[in-house]
């Protein structure tokens, strides 16, 4: 058996079975092996960001790690982008980066780089693996660290790769539950009950129906505030889950939301900072004085939470969202008009992933009473991540639609998942919010004081998508996902529901005006 059998072997043993793959000549002896492994299903991206997006929407939805491909120090740059957002929502993933074989790696070929120091970037761990024999051994060490929530990189250079010797499959070590704190609890505890204005902030694992609902108690029984960060990995929403409101996005709103507060709870949740800095305001949006105390890190948030609802919300159930959809609307597209068709039409147990950005703004409330389903966001800020991310939800739950929405500018990042949504036919719907600007970046162009409402005309150009006009329908369909063009609230409508009920692929291309549109 060569090494790469043996860490294909060792990973569907571990209960890795799908490898989102862009591979080259350094990781033949692994394609090869795949024939050997049938359990593993290799899954080609035509661009490492979109194997490295598919990755971290399959394992967030999974619940266990996905594996990865990737050729070389360059195909690992080129899909660091949604690596970084991995590594911002905890996602497990094993990440196998091919290098040249050792005795080649001094002749400093075209393609040889520092893979380690590049992978340490966006990795929780990083093992090199230098002797096939052990191989086996260094790749259930690598799933033991992605269980715990993190991104691991294995290093697999070429002859480490093809040569015999490899060794039969190691149990990885299982993922440990982090225990409640108790002092930490007790310490929440008095807050709660101390009269305070006290802020509670969720994250990580607390935004499954079980950390919400002993959140919501929580928040019922002693009067705090009830925040979720701004990009939970996963969260959990509509009809008959409680629907705490996320803290905004941009810091005049956290800012707003937070304005009162004596205390701070954390639960799976970070202290929060602005996203970027701005002139003469502060980066820590905590208001001054207020004490901020950790419950419980990214894992262990929801049973942390269940054992403070006991504590200070005995019997108490927080309340819910009812049951409610918006009025489907008629008329020229908007944003406000797309949302409320999509919260109209959205099927029970969907899996929505946003990356709408400015053009989704009132997507959460157009569907917090639609049927319960599940929303995946762009934890790190990398955009990039909407199309590769529906690709990894969509195999990970085949039985679920998922509904991808997402902005048109951050869509070209990654267009080529839609290859894979064809050639894997999944059940995925994308939306594109075409408002031909990169309308983020016309609002940050003012906040940061660039510039005043009515910036130049070589700004402007270089915020603008209409110079050529981007054809989605067209690109859909040269990659084999049927697609057509909307402009009004019916057209959505008609063309949501005849996607949702066709298997397959599917893009409806949604022209929208920009918000600074004259």
């Amino acid at each position: 058996m060569n090494g790469a059998q043996s860490l294909l072997d060792t990973l569907v043993a571990n209960d890795v079975e799908v490898c989102f793959a862009n591979p080259g000549t350094s990781e033949m002896h692994f394609v090869a092996a795949l024939d050997r492994v049938p359990a593993m299903r290799g899954v080609l991206a035509l661009f490492e960001g979109v194997a490295t997006g598919a990755a971290d929407g399959y394992a967030r939805m999974a619940g266990k790690p996905a594996g990865v491909l990737l050729h070389l120090g360059p195909g690992l740059g080129n899909g660091l982008a949604n690596l970084h957002n991995a590594r911002r929502a905890h996602t497990p993933m094993v990440v196998v980066v091919g290098d040249h074989a050792t005795g080649h790696k001094r002749y400093d070929a075209p393609l040889e780089s520092d893979i380690d120091a590049v992978a340490r970037t966006v990795s929780g761990t990083v093992i090199r693996g230098a002797d096939t024999a052990a191989l086996a051994a260094d790749t259930a060490a690598a799933i033991g660290a992605a269980r715990a929530g993190a991104v691991a990189t294995l290093i697999l250079p070429a002859d480490v790769s093809w040569s015999d010797g490899g060794a039969p499959p190691v149990t990885a070590a299982p993922a440990t539950e982090p225990g409640v704190d108790h002092g930490a609890l007790r310490r929440a505890a008095e807050i709660l009950t101390s009269g305070a204005p006290t802020v509670l902030l969720i994250g990580g694992d607390a935004t499954g129906e079980d950390g919400l609902a002993a959140a919501a108690a929580i928040a019922a029984g002693t009067g705090a505030r009830l925040l979720v960060e701004t990009f939970p990995a996963r969260l959990r929403r509509g009809a008959g889950v409680p629907a705490p409101e996320r803290l905004g996005y941009f810091a005049e709103a956290a800012t707003a939301q937070l304005a009162g507060a004596e205390q701070l709870i954390l639960a799976g949740a970070v202290s929060p900072v602005s996203f970027f800095a701005y002139p003469g305001k502060p980066s820590d949006l905590v208001p001054e004085g207020t004490a901020v105390h950790t419950l419980a890190g990214h894992r262990g948030a929801a049973a942390a939470l269940a054992a403070l609802a006991a504590e200070v919300a005995p019997g108490i159930v927080g309340p819910v969202a009812p049951a409610g959809r918006p009025e489907l609307p008629g008329g020229p597209l908007t944003a406000l008009s797309a949302a409320a068709v999509l919260g109209a039409l959205l099927p029970a147990e969907a899996i929505v992933v946003d990356e709408a950005n400015t053009a989704g703004v009132t997507l959460a409330a157009a569907t917090a009473g639609a049927p319960a389903h599940d929303v995946l966001t762009l934890t790190g800020g990398a955009i990039g991540y909407g199309l590769p991310a529906a690709v990894g939800a969509a195999i990970a739950a085949p039985d679920r639609p998922v509904l991808a929405v997402q902005a048109d500018g951050s869509a070209m990042y990654t267009i080529s998942a839609l290859w894979t949504q064809a050639r894997e036919r999944l059940n995925v719907t994308t939306v594109i919010l075409n408002n031909g600007a990169y309308d983020i970046l016309r609002i940050e162009l003012a906040r940061v004081g660039a510039a005043d409402a009515a910036f130049g005309p070589k700004a402007a150009e270089l915020l603008d998508l209409t110079s050529p006009g981007l054809d989605f329908v067209r690109i859909a369909g040269g990659m084999g996902v049927p697609a057509r063009r909307v402009e009004t609230a019916e057209s959505l409508a008609e063309a949501l529901r005849a996607a949702f009920a066709e298997p397959g692929p599917h893009l409806i291309d949604a022209v929208l005006p920009s918000l600074f549109a004259s």
